[in-house]
């Protein structure tokens, strides 16, 4: 790895009422998470454990506090708030659960995966002012040395920044597919030089078993 590469490790948060419910739930502080959201953090926690992390980041959001809780006390790190890392904010529809709402929300997050910036979420940012945020955090996080980190942030957030933000190359996987609790995204470079895309790990890192197929999960993929 070259000097002032970095490995960077976005983690989805565990399982929250919200998930299985099916709820825009985006908003400071945002639900808890679920006994099996807890579950998933330790498994999570336990299938890093060949990994180098040097520092470990969180949103403001308190269910990525929560799943980042196992990985710190294995370690021995503490958490570094970073706002700019929270989820794509619903607007008009946050705490929805019918289905209009859930597909004007994925509809967007589609659009802005697709490089289409401009639509703004009613009520909420526009794709260029969530990668502006976004793209913040993630510059403070590079700046701080590290040559590995891992940040705990949400779905859809996770797939609109790195489906802008990696090197294209034949062969990538599709950054739609789902990302389940506790998926991870493996990216290494530097916001000054791009993101090559190492892995695309969409299931829980504990392992399938740990999925809720039942969960409606509005932002664990966005509409095709």
């Amino acid at each position: 790895m070259s000097h002032g590469t970095l490995r960077l490790l976005l983690l989805r948060h565990g399982q929250t009422q919200g998930n299985v419910e099916g709820a825009l739930d985006t908003g400071v502080p945002g639900l808890d998470l679920t006994d099996l959201g807890h579950a998933q953090a330790r498994a999570a926690a336990d299938a890093l454990g060949a990994e180098q992390i040097d520092a470990l980041y969180v949103s403001r959001l308190v269910r990525t506090h929560q799943t980042a809780a196992p990985i710190a006390h294995l370690r021995s790190l503490g958490h570094v708030v970073r706002p700019g890392l929270e989820e794509i904010g619903a607007g008009h529809h946050e705490m929805a659960t019918h289905r209009d709402a859930v597909t004007a929300y994925r509809s967007t997050v589609a659009e802005w995966m697709r490089g289409n910036l401009d639509p703004r979420m009613p009520g909420g940012e526009t794709g260029h002012e969530f990668l502006t945020r976004y793209d913040a955090a993630i510059t403070d996080v590079a700046a701080a040395g590290h040559r590995s980190a891992l940040v705990v942030s949400h779905g859809a957030a996770m797939r609109v920044w790195t489906a802008n933000r990696i090197t294209r190359h034949p062969g990538h996987p599709e950054l739609t597919d789902t990302l389940d609790n506790t998926a991870c995204i493996t990216l290494e470079g530097h916001p000054g030089t791009g993101w090559r895309l190492l892995d695309w790990h969409s299931e829980p890192l504990g392992g399938h078993l740990l999925e809720d197929k039942a969960a409606p999960d509005p932002t664990s993929r966005p509409a095709r």
